[in-house]
């Protein structure tokens, strides 16, 4: 049975069957011994995005995996979460990891800083505004159909229930599989829509940052 830990646009944790190219955490949010969630959907405001192969690092995802030099007690590793692309993970508001996505979050902040006018930004002023604009997190940002060609690709709204990303002019259907249904703007404009992608990140996505997609949104 697939373990639940992967993330849908909302910020939601589900038990499905695909990984997706992303991993990332919230910190601590699992009982290593059954390899449940708690009740808790995060236990820190820095919610990242990492990559799922890095150096010779091997995981169990959602055991234990404390250090080697620090085996003992009762507490566990991080959670290990997957999202289906970066740009799922920017929706449900995580951010790139600083240790093993080093240059992509130096230019993630950096944007940040270009679009809030902050001459030094630090990682815990992105973490500190996306934590209040989270769905997850309670936040709830709405947009209008109107406004759907103003934002910048990689955006993701929600519409009669299902997610969309924005690319190119088109509004592409998310699924934990992968994209499908292209659609024009206009097709969803009777719908009433309402942003996903915090706007601290739809910021970071304006001043040009370019999230990794999954290969379905190229078909």
């Amino acid at each position: 049975m697939p373990l639940q830990n992967r993330v849908d646009p909302f910020g939601a944790i589900h038990a499905v069957p695909e990984r997706g190219l992303f991993m990332g955490n919230r910190g601590i949010i699992h009982d290593p011994e059954t390899r449940t969630l708690l009740k808790k959907r995060w236990a820190l405001h820095a919610w990242i995005i990492c990559v799922c192969d890095f150096g010779d690092v091997r995981r169990e995802p959602m055991g234990r995996n404390r250090r080697r030099d620090d085996l003992s007690g009762p507490k566990a590793g991080w959670t290990e979460l997957f999202f289906l692309d970066e740009v799922t993970a920017l929706a449900a508001g995580h951010r790139p990891c600083f240790f093993c996505r080093r240059e992509r979050a130096r230019d993630f902040v950096g944007r940040f800083g270009e679009a809030f006018g902050i001459t030094e930004p630090r990682a815990p002023q992105v973490d500190k505004r996306l934590h209040k604009e989270r769905l997850a997190a309670g936040g709830k940002p709405p947009v209008a159909a109107d406004e759907l060609a103003g934002l910048p690709d990689g955006t993701m709204v929600e519409g009669g229930g299902n997610a969309y990303a924005l690319r190119r002019g088109k509004a592409l259907r998310w699924s934990f599989a992968g994209y499908c249904g292209a659609q024009d703007f206009n097709d969803l404009a009777h719908r009433p829509l309402r942003l996903l992608t915090p706007p601290t990140t739809i910021g970071v996505l304006r001043r040009g940052y370019e999230p990794v997609w999954h290969p379905s949104a190229k078909a």
